[in-house]
């Protein structure tokens, strides 16, 4: 079959998970993928890299290096597929060069010349000197295995606890995930082997074609003279069956160079959604690379038209819409999800079904809040699917049951613990919040004697009072969306219970006791434990401080109007640590990327240099973001600030280095910032284009001196969804100081709750 046949195969099975877009990519000679570097953050500043991924966009089949990071010397064997984000191969691929009583399941090599892009990977692997290609497709890939050496080649498959079994040139198995869930295999290689094997802990049987257990393997050695070994397999969580369906219809031969063309091909149509120009290659590296990270998760599991659901064990049909899972929603609906509203609505709409399906396998029908492969783990605090559906709502993609989304949402906040790391049923915890409108905390001493509370998450009371509050925010505008006033209004009041937590002496979020006493005396530099979890989650009480993205208005009157706020805002970002930095990330590891005591890696923080848009000083937002782009975000190995988290945090880049970002999902609106390109042109999913042009752009010159929207003069640091989606052109004058005029009247600023200018 020739390679355009071949690519017209991969196509049509990923038009069924939405992989492509109608969108053509840039003629010129560097493409948008030619950009992308996926080393970038592949070394930690504290805690998890962000590891370069090959796959295909939202596709269920990821692949990444069997290594810790960039600095790893050593690599165990190959990856086949990765089947939770950022966590390691499911199965082990180990090419082997010696003497047979050297096999093992999995063995470690030096490795070097390693070449990883979104669409192939090769790299040398010293032991058994072998040159090793691969390339994805959306279910399915290939293996190019090239020996120097004359020694016999072996190929052994690891199933780290399941069941293998090899026949000829085929390997058919499953590895056992949590859940129940299983995600099954089927190989073949190009070459037939000469036998055949099963690999026990160092002892090898040639009786056996099938091995099961913890590290169950089975090898092929090859003929002395094949010096090259093809390999190509199919995944899927249905069947072994399956996996051989996917692996025929996307790959129709072992030709490395059609499948790579046709995944780079998807790429390109994927990232030429948004044509950045101006500046210079090194920030279109940043900015695609950040959108190729949007693209990880959620994955599509739709095979043939149906999925398996760890919600309920059960295979279903999808209906046409695909099924997505493996999105941590607490870190993607701040932004990645506003980011598919505009350039991928039907995705975005398909990924709202999916997560409303999930609910309703499910006797509870709670919307799920960290969906993966093996079902909801209900990590983090509150419940921020509903901010999905309200955003969704807001701008007008409403092509689901919204009368379901609400009731899953409401009984999802209702009915679940609002404890963190959770999915108990509700209980005295969330009657105390209903009754008072705050999780208490518990006094200095005083033992825990909530039993759905995690043991290492603790309640985080601050945090999660905060965050339901906006939740509840989202469910009434789901619920004025439905026309029902009752529950709307209900919900906006209970919208407000963030101020329940308000120290009006300090002006900061300060954890009450079942009392309604404040905890005193108290530190909001370093509350409470590992990571602040006694009183907040992750990060400290300032940058909780912040957290009202539904009424920043109210919050700037709390405080005591725009000049205490400004006053408190730039207080934050040059307040020193107060201890060691040894001292102070032992405490708050992920409370990395500072800048005084705000935190660029952690996702609470994306909205806060912003805010100053809503309080008469928007020339500091441009400032402040443009730095901060520049302060963490980098080409190099070290160039994110902490854990990136599947698009959580790249797509505040995304969105930053266009001049936009979404404060508040739930309200049609974008703040603007500074961009960082001279023009830019967002193809959004209606078929029209958006167009952002920055005269005079450059590091110096980041200060917006006027603005138009079509031609006519615009004097708002924010833009309405609507006039996004109309299309049209945003004209900015830049300057190397501030206009301190321009969008700073009280008519200019961005909407909040109560808002009635949009």
């Amino acid at each position: 079959m020739d390679r355009k046949t071949i690519k017209a195969s991969i196509t049509a099975s990923l038009i069924s998970c939405g992989l492509l877009c109608s969108c053509n990519s840039d003629t010129s000679t560097k493409e948008p993928v030619d950009y992308v570097n996926p080393y970038i953050g592949n070394i930690s500043h504290l805690l998890v890299p962000t590891f370069p991924n090959v796959h295909l966009p939202n596709s269920m089949l990821r692949f990444v290096p069997e290594r810790s990071d960039y600095t790893s010397d050593r690599m165990n064997g190959l990856p086949v597929t990765v089947t939770n984000h950022r966590e390691k191969s499911a199965f082990n691929l180990t090419p082997y060069k010696g003497d047979e009583s050297g096999l093992r399941p999995v063995m470690a090599y030096g490795y070097d010349n390693e070449d990883l892009r979104p669409y192939s990977y090769s790299v040398y692997l010293e032991e058994p000197d072998t040159e090793v290609r691969f390339a994805p497709s959306s279910q399915s890939a290939v293996y190019e295995l090239k020996t120097g050496s004359n020694d016999p080649s072996y190929l052994l498959l690891n199933t780290r606890n399941g069941k293998v079994s090899v026949k000829d040139n085929t390997i058919r198995g499953y590895q056992e995930l949590d859940n129940n869930v299983k995600v099954y295999l089927f190989m073949e290689t190009m070459q037939t082997p000469q036998s055949t094997m099963t690999v026990t802990d160092g002892a090898v049987d040639h009786t056996s074609a099938e091995a099961s257990g913890r590290n169950a393997c089975v090898a092929m050695r090859f003929n002395d003279t094949d010096s090259i070994i093809n390999i190509r397999y199919g995944i899927s969580f249905i069947s072994e069956e399956q996996a051989e369906k996917n692996l025929r219809r996307e790959i129709a031969s072992y030709d490395i160079d059609s499948v790579a063309d046709a995944a780079r091909n998807v790429w390109n149509n994927t990232l030429g959604k948004i044509e950045v120009d101006g500046m210079n290659d090194n920030d279109k590296t940043i900015f695609y690379t950040s959108l190729y990270r949007t693209h990880e998760r959620p994955v599509c599991l739709s095979e043939d038209g149906k999925y398996f659901s760890a919600s309920d064990g059960k295979i279903h049909d999808d209906d046409g819409k695909g099924f997505y899972t493996d999105d941590w929603i607490w870190d993607t609906y701040r932004a990645a999800h506003p980011l598919r509203v505009l350039i991928a609505p039907e995705l975005e709409t398909n990924i709202i079904n999916s997560y409303l399906r999930m609910a309703s396998q499910t006797d509870s029908l709670w919307m799920p809040t960290f969906p993966e492969i093996t079902g909801d783990t209900r990590r983090m605090n509150s419940n921020h699917g509903v901010a999905t559906i309200a955003d969704a709502c807001a701008k007008g993609l409403t092509d689901f049951d919204v009368e379901l989304a609400f009731e899953a949402c409401r009984k999802g906040i209702e009915e679940k613990t609002l404890a963190p790391w959770s999915g108990a049923p509700a209980g005295k915890l969330d009657d105390f919040y209903k009754e008072h409108g705050y999780i208490p905390a518990l006094a200095p001493g005083e033992t825990e004697s909530i039993p759905e509370v995690h043991h290492f998450e603790k309640r985080q009371p601050v945090a999660v009072t905060l965050g339901t509050a906006y939740d509840q925010w989202c469910l009434s505008k789901i619920a004025e969306y439905l026309g029902n006033e009752d529950m709307a209004t209900f919900y906006r009041q209970k919208a407000l219970n963030y101020r329940n937590l308000f120290n009006p002496e300090t002006k900061f979020f300060h954890p009450k006791d079942k009392n309604g006493n404040f905890i005193m005396p108290f530190d909001y530099r370093f509350p409470g434990g590992m990571g602040a979890r006694e009183y907040y989650g992750e990060n400290n009480a300032w940058v909780y401080r912040w957290d009202v993205p539904h009424n920043v208005a109210d919050l700037i009157a709390l405080m005591g109007g725009n000049e205490a706020f400004n006053r408190e805002l730039d207080r934050m970002f040059n307040e020193p640590l107060g201890k060691s930095k040894f001292e102070f990330f032992a405490q708050l590891p992920d409370h990395t990327g500072n800048v005084g005591q705000f935190s660029m890696a952690n996702e609470p923080s994306l909205h806060i240099p912003y805010l100053y848009n809503y309080s008469g000083q928007p020339w500091k937002t441009q400032k402040r973001v443009r730095n901060l782009l520049r302060q963490w975000f980098r080409n190099d190995l070290m160039g994110l600030p902490g854990d990136e988290d599947g698009g959580g945090m790249t797509s505040f880049v995304v969105f930053s280095m266009l001049g936009l970002y979404p404060v508040t999902p739930g309200l049609p609106a974008y703040n603007i910032g500074s961009p960082l390109f001279s023009n830019a042109k967002v193809h959004l999913g209606n078929g029209k284009t958006f167009e952002i042009i920055a005269k005079g752009c450059s590091d110096n010159n980041k200060y917006i001196q006027s603005a138009t929207l079509n031609g006519t003069p615009y004097d708002k640091p924010w833009i309405s969804h609507t006039d996004v989606m109309n299309g049209g052109t945003l004209e900015l004058i830049m300057g190397d100081k501030p206009n301190k005029d321009w969008g700073a009247s009280a008519d200019a600023v961005p909407p909040s709750m109560e808002s009635k200018n949009i």
